[in-house]
């Protein structure tokens, strides 16, 4: 068996240190449609639960005219002396009435998702990130990274200080998707500026560690920077949106933690129970590839001659055409020949016999 591709670990200066093997997590396949479905159904669990007030549309006296007025027997404003008294209340074609089917704070907000699917996306997602096109496309500035996945040792999760982060990003050319977040901080279009989200902005790096001893105050004042526990990775950061290809950075300690949380191809994970990796359905899907080989080639036969379909014709009927029907039954015309030559005979006998009794 062939070894496993090595990933380099970086210091504090950006100088490489060691290596470590690619966990096989990597090898997932990347599934686009099972991310965006999961993420679509695991982001619906965090909403808020809204509706209109229960009374709205009802604070009113009214009632109902009845029949024998001329009038619809929607209720109506009771009372004299304004224009308000007599118009119609309550329902939802009314000015001022409650609207169809008021909402309820009592709603189904969550969405179940198969435990499965969930842990197939983000393996998908966790796989994508090491693919530096996905990366790229996704809008991150990792051109002067030095390599996909990065990985940092286990002395950043030391980190207390935000300078000390900033520093770290700095020396592995990372910055640049920071300055990229800060850029792009706008003023929200809409309400919610005046509900306690007033801007928006892209996101940055994920910092993903083994172990908080200070890391998190290090980088969580750091703009788009989020970070999360290997233990505890989340579809919602691996791939923001549903879109595949989020810029990493593991510390070493976390990134080879990734076989036991996933588990290897030839052993299953060591804290999901009787989980096994997804593997590929086809080991090479470069099917023109697989076709255009010299082991499938020679074992094919030589192409034959071109069988061009015949176009469509119209059809025509038997009965009545007559070399349509000599085509489908070649004896048809020795049959039509003898009826025509006994009737024939027929009627010259006949005439015979009129000429003799005249």
């Amino acid at each position: 068996m062939a070894s496993r591709p090595v990933i380099s670990v970086y210091n504090e200066t950006g100088a490489v240190i060691g290596t470590v093997p690619r966990p096989d997590v990597f090898e997932t396949p990347i599934r686009p449609d099972l991310v965006n479905s999961v993420h679509s159904n695991v982001a619906k669990n965090k909403r808020q639960p809204y509706a209109v007030f229960r009374k709205a549309g009802h604070m009113y006296s009214a009632e109902s005219w009845g029949t024998g007025r001329a009038v619809a027997r929607i209720p109506r404003v009771s009372g004299g002396g304004t224009h308000r008294a007599g118009q119609g209340a309550f329902g939802n074609m009314c000015r001022g009435g409650r609207m169809f089917a008021p909402t309820k704070i009592w709603r189904k907000w969550h969405v179940k998702t198969n435990q499965n699917a969930k842990r197939y996306a983000v393996a998908s997602a966790v796989a994508a990130t090491a693919v530096a096109p996905l990366v790229i496309a996704r809008g991150h500035k990792i051109d002067h990274i030095p390599e996909v996945p990065l990985v940092v040792c286990d002395s950043v999760e030391e980190f207390v200080r935000t300078k000390s982060a900033v520093a770290l990003l700095k020396a592995l050319n990372a910055y640049a998707d920071v300055e990229k977040v800060i850029e792009s901080k706008k003023l929200r279009a809409g309400i919610g500026k005046i509900r306690n989200r007033r801007y928006r902005q892209r996101r940055g790096p994920l910092v993903i560690y083994n172990e908080d001893k200070g890391i998190t105050k290090a980088f969580r004042n750091l703009p788009g920077v989020e970070l999360v526990n290997v233990h505890a990775l989340n579809l919602l950061q691996l791939a923001p949106g549903g879109h595949l290809g989020r810029f990493v950075i593991w510390t070493q300690s976390a990134f080879e933690a990734l076989d036991g949380v996933f588990g290897t191809a030839n052993a299953p994970s060591f804290e999901k129970k009787d989980y096994h990796l997804p593997q590929h359905i086809m080991a090479n899907p470069d099917l023109a590839r697989i076709i255009n080989s010299d082991e499938i080639q020679s074992v094919l036969r030589a192409a034959g001659p071109k069988r061009v379909k015949r176009p469509y014709k119209q059809r025509k009927n038997p009965l009545k055409n007559k070399q349509i029907l000599k085509r489908l039954n070649p004896y048809a015309g020795v049959v039509v020949a003898k009826k025509t030559y006994t009737s024939t005979t027929r009627n010259t006998d006949f005439t015979r016999t009129l000429v003799s009794l005249e």
